[in-house]
């Protein structure tokens, strides 16, 4: 895996339309997935999710625990280092040691650090440049296939927030 880089939110923003553009999308994911766990009864939030087995708690914090992780790799493509180490094993190791350790989190520690860290990713991705989003090195996920920042932003930090929005409405049947 990349090594890990600061995603400090004080990074001064660039002018690249479209990193302000991929923050927009973050944030809109955070906000949506924070408008949801914060309407949550207590039952709701200890819900399992089919077919993943996490409470619905524990996936709220599992997305704000990830952005920084997500954010660091984004940065090492940004700066042309090839993803080494990362692979769909390891995500379900870090995903399980997290679920584990979390297994009992509270509605406002996950959405303290949804918050916290969500707009530490957005500040992240704002601080790239046209050409940093544009880099692209092999990266171990996908079979080292050459992939550029803008897309691991797009499929990682960007997505993930959504994703698991869909997955808990599914499991909650609401909308």
């Amino acid at each position: 895996m990349t090594t890990v880089v600061s995603c400090d939110p004080e990074v001064t923003p660039t002018r690249s339309s479209q990193a302000h553009a991929l923050a927009d999308r973050l944030e809109q994911g955070a906000r949506a997935l924070t408008a949801l766990a914060s309407s949550l009864t207590d039952a709701q939030w200890q819900t399992r999710i089919p077919h993943d087995g996490r409470k619905v708690g524990v996936v709220v914090h599992h997305v704000a625990f990830m952005y920084p992780l997500e954010i660091s790799v984004a940065q090492g493509i940004a700066a042309g280092k090839p993803v080494e180490g990362l692979t769909s094993a390891k995500i379900d190791e870090i995903n399980a040691g997290h679920a584990a350790e979390n297994e009992g989190v509270t509605r406002e520690a996950a959405l303290d650090l949804l918050k916290r860290n969500s707009a530490m990713a957005a500040a992240a991705v704002r601080a790239f440049s046209d050409e940093q989003l544009a880099q692209a090195v092999p990266v171990s996920l996908y079979a080292d296939a050459p992939l550029t920042c803008q897309f691991f932003v797009e499929d990682h930090a960007l997505r993930h927030s959504y994703h698991h929005l869909a997955k808990i409405r599914a499991a909650l049947k609401v909308s």
